[in-house]
């Protein structure tokens, strides 16, 4: 059963997968008047990758693949901005979006299973111990993490994701996937 929310869209070239957290700053009135819906409605909004190809009115410009979030903290910055800590939620697919008036986006979206939980297989370890070699040398890469499920190879697939500057089209194809097993392959020839 399909489950369809229209919800508002947050472009970034930066990708969030469910588990995992990330800092934004707000600047733009569209954007604080989404923070202050989702705030008032205790609701999610979706970060959604965007691609440079495409002018930002092209239906085009976002693509499919992202992930809802919600904020979990907020605070002014000394720069006078709002800074915005979100965590993400689930896996979605934008099958449609419009901008309103004030120029913030919605989509209709429709949530998609998150990857479901495997355990570390002995084929991953080298992916596990990379990606703690890259949190100790980087530890702003974790600091937001309350966890660290280095024992869950979707988990680690997950961080990988987020952390790594693979291209959008990439990015997409692996995320799109009903499993980790993919991204799995994927990353584990990439750092060899």
């Amino acid at each position: 059963m399909q489950q369809y929310q229209q919800l508002p869209l947050f472009p970034l070239t930066a990708h969030i997968m469910p588990g995992g957290r990330m800092k934004l700053k707000v600047f733009e009135p569209r954007y604080t008047r989404l923070v202050k819906e989702c705030l008032q409605n205790d609701s999610e909004f979706v970060v959604a990758m965007f691609n440079n190809e495409h002018a930002a009115t092209s239906a085009d410009y976002l693509l499919p693949y992202a992930t809802t979030v919600k904020i979990i903290d907020f605070e002014p910055r000394d720069d006078g901005l709002l800074g915005i800590t979100v965590e993400g939620k689930n896996r979605v697919r934008i099958d449609e979006h419009w901008s309103e008036s004030d120029k913030l986006r919605f989509g209709k979206v429709e949530y998609l299973e998150n990857w479901p939980e495997l355990a570390l297989d002995a084929t991953s370890n080298k992916l596990k111990t990379r990606l703690q070699e890259a949190f100790e040398t980087y530890p702003e890469l974790s600091e937001l993490l309350p966890d660290l499920g280095y024992e869950n190879l979707d988990w680690i697939c997950s961080r990988w994701l987020e952390i790594l500057p693979l291209d959008v089209y990439t990015k997409q194809e692996l995320i799109r996937c009903e499993n980790c097993l993919k991204a799995k392959e994927y990353l584990l020839d990439l750092i060899r």
